[in-house]
């Protein structure tokens, strides 16, 4: 079932033993990868699987490659060939997702066979649960194993708080998400051309619950372009937004507010320290140990450190 033409009666996925999964996959200039990412999909043990995936206005050849797939894969681009960015792609996609459950996958990573198989059943015993993530794999850009990316005792508490603190899963690679929560938590925020998969991820803390389970499933890779500085600066800009947006939606403690403004700054202190902008470099890092003042001597003392 990992063709796209399907009669619309067995891609609505309701009454089935197999209810269909629509992965969504945004590609920008991915010709290195995307063959290994698609194939994780279309390899999927799985057997209800619809794969979207979203050409941005690639120009490396990627969407020559995605081409080649035919029917297999549901291929979409906006008009004109656009670049719109990752929201805007992923948005599309979802515009397009028949499936009962949704899983958005980077075009440079990539899933173990196992993964939607794993993950389905425990959405579909658990109504109450409507996302549910794993353990996976960080590895190089050859695909090679480095770390895991959950430490051995990670467990899921359910507080938006800690959601909005620390983004301390993914919801591209290893989340699978239930259709109705997107539907109620809206679309990707298009303005923001980083840092929307944790935007995304805290409005979907606010109204459903998770699950964790410790299987590995996905792969995660680390390579020169995967963020680049410039990258990171939009990122934690984004933040601040995303966290004065977080705080007039929900009632988070005001520790949490003051503790994530304080990462935000933390992190901006990085980027200007990485281009040499010493004045701003300080005044983010004052701004950060004044809010966060304990977290500051850990990270000081080599207690706790911040990547």
């Amino acid at each position: 079932m990992n063709s796209a033409s399907h009669s619309h009666d067995s891609l609505t996925g309701q009454g089935d033993k197999h209810p269909l999964v629509s992965v969504i996959v945004p590609a920008y200039n991915r010709v290195r990868y995307i063959e290994e990412c698609v194939g994780s999909v279309l390899s999927q043990s799985w057997p209800a699987v619809q794969l979207i995936v979203v050409d941005d206005g690639s120009t490396d050849g990627t969407y020559e490659k995605l081409c080649a797939y035919g029917d297999r894969i549901t291929l979409l681009t906006h008009p004109g060939h656009a670049n719109k960015g990752q929201s805007a792609a992923i948005n599309l996609g979802l515009r397009h997702a028949a499936g009962k459950y949704v899983a958005i996958l980077d075009s440079d990573d990539f899933w173990l066979p196992e993964k939607l198989a794993v993950q389905v059943p425990v959405l579909e015993r658990e109504p109450d649960i409507g996302l549910i993530y794993s353990n996976g794999w960080y590895v190089d850009s050859d695909g090679r194993q480095i770390r895991p990316f959950h430490h051995k005792d990670h467990a899921e508490s359910n507080d938006p708080n800690a959601v909005l603190l620390d983004c301390y899963m993914l919801l591209p690679q290893n989340a699978l998400v239930r259709a109705s929560a997107f539907e109620q938590a809206g679309p990707f925020e298009e303005s923001f051309r980083a840092a929307q998969d944790h935007d995304m991820l805290i409005r979907l803390s606010e109204i459903i619950r998770f699950a964790y389970i410790p299987d590995f499933l996905f792969c995660y890779r680390v390579h020169g372009d995967s963020i680049s500085g410039k990258g990171q600066e939009r990122r934690w800009r984004n933040g601040f937004e995303i966290l004065r947006r977080a705080a007039g939606r929900y009632p988070y403690r005001r520790s949490t507010l003051r503790k994530r403004r304080a990462v935000l700054h933390y992190r901006m202190a990085q980027v200007e320290a990485r281009r040499s902008s010493w004045l701003p470099m300080l005044m983010h890092g004052a701004l950060a140990g004044l809010l966060d003042p304990v977290r500051a001597a850990r990270v000081v003392l080599g207690i706790e450190r911040r990547g």
